[in-house]
């Protein structure tokens, strides 16, 4: 089973990142949990974890330009099929191997017509319950956050590294104060209000 979940789908800034991740058997062991409550110094050390002994595992990402022009879901969509790709392209056997994604969105219903083929399976709450999802939870935040770190160097001000471009009360007053950069996602409102 890959288990499939995203990081990133609502701040206003920066990319989404998805992950794909097979488990082994003993992974029930490691103490995985939903990424959103587990410490980051824990996050760090599962994702680790997860890289060095899982028996597959794939990221997939859709950048600001991509999200803007499809739309968040759709991106989102495209990032978990480019996780699954690349988790796919380790030498396992992969036959009668079915995808369970975090949440209640099938990505079948919003890409192109049988780009997603996987036998799959929707699991609400699936990173708090299912240890591969959990796992692609872990992966996805940790690298995603890694990209918000970057891009708070890039582009000091804004605060990236501290709310990882969620619209916070901070990242809006820096949105007052500095204006719209490059790293925003400008189809999404409190930005698209700021072009004005």
């Amino acid at each position: 089973m890959i288990g499939v979940d995203e990081a990133g789908r609502g701040p206003l800034a920066g990319p989404v990142c998805a992950a794909a991740v097979v488990l082994p058997p003993e992974a029930r062991t490691w103490g995985l949990a939903d990424s959103k409550v587990t410490s980051k110094a824990r996050r760090l050390e599962l994702a680790r974890r997860v890289e060095s002994q899982a028996l597959a595992f794939g990221l997939g990402w859709a950048s600001v330009e991509e999200i803007d022009s499809l739309n968040i879901l759709q991106a989102t969509c495209l990032a978990m099929f480019r996780a699954v790709t690349a988790c796919r392209a380790t030498p396992l056997v992969w036959d009668d191997m079915s995808v369970m994604v975090d949440g209640s969105v099938n990505p079948a219903r919003y890409l192109a017509s049988g780009s997603w083929v996987w036998p799959t399976q929707t699991v609400v709450r699936g990173d708090a319950t299912i240890s591969a999802i959990s796992a692609a939870s872990i992966l996805a935040k940790v690298h995603r956050d890694a990209v918000m770190a970057a891009l708070d160097l890039e582009y000091p001000g804004y605060g990236f590294g501290q709310h990882a471009g969620y619209g916070t009360a901070q990242h809006l007053a820096a949105l007052d104060r500095l204006g719209v950069c490059a790293a925003h996602r400008k189809s999404f409102a409190p930005v698209s209000r700021r072009l004005r």
